[in-house]
Parts: structure tokens; C-alpha cells; sequence
């Protein structure tokens, strides 16, 4: 007896259909040209998330550099001071102390500024 494989071809075209839902015109109603905008797009997406990390941490180097400015220190100098002062605290950390409490931040700054 043969096997016949539609359902599995049927399967394989289902799933590329779902995933180009939404996509203008042949890209989402023909299913080779549905294919291409698929792999395109998920590779996109990889990509993307990669970016968002570098992204993400230009956004706090920025905000930490602006505080940093406005207590006396650059951002370089900052980092500095707290490594040689001992203070382990990440750029994201930083960055929310920055924003919502300012006077923490400065408190920060301070103890940089005294491992100096």
C-alpha cells in the first residue's frame, strides 16, 4: 500500500499560513512567497532581540551619564569610582536609581567620588 502525503504537505503549509496572517497581499495568500516573508521575518526577529540588549543598555548609559553630570562626574569616571570603591551595581540598576531616586543616586555619586 502507498502513503500518500497531503496531510502532511497540508500541515506544513497550515503552519506557514498562521504565521504570515496579517502580511499585505501574496504574502500571506501565496504559499511560496508566504515562505519567503516567513523566514525573513523570523530572522528579523532574532536579530531584533539581540539589537533591543544594545539598545536597552544605550538607554542606561545615557540616563546614568545625565545624573552623573548633574552630581559633578562623568559617566567614565562614575564607573570608575565605583568599581575602585567596591560597588557592584549594574548599568540597569543605576539607570532606575537615576530616574527615581535622585538622592540615592547622588549618594552613589558621593562614595565614587570619595574612591577617587
Amino acid at each position: 500500500m502507498r502513503i500518500k502525503r497531503g496531510v502532511n504537505a497540508v500541515k506544513k503549509r497550515r503552519k506557514i499560513f498562521r504565521l504570515a496572517k496579517g502580511y499585505f497581499g501574496c504574502k500571506s495568500k501565496n504559499y511560496r512567497i508566504a515562505r519567503e516573508a516567513v523566514m525573513k521575518s523570523l530572522n528579523y526577529a532574532f536579530v531584533g532581540r539581540k539589537q533591543r540588549k544594545r539598545m536597552m543598555r544605550r538607554l542606561w548609559i545615557a540616563r546614568i551619564n545625565a545624573e552623573a553630570r548633574v552630581n559633578g562626574l562623568s559617566y567614565s569616571r562614575l564607573m570608575h569610582g565605583l568599581k575602585v570603591a567596591g560597588i557592584d551595581l549594574n548599568r540597569k540598576v543605576l539607570s532606575d536609581l537615576a530616574i527615581t531616586d535622585a538622592a540615592a543616586f547622588a549618594a552613589v555619586c558621593d562614595k565614587a567620588k570619595a574612591a577617587l
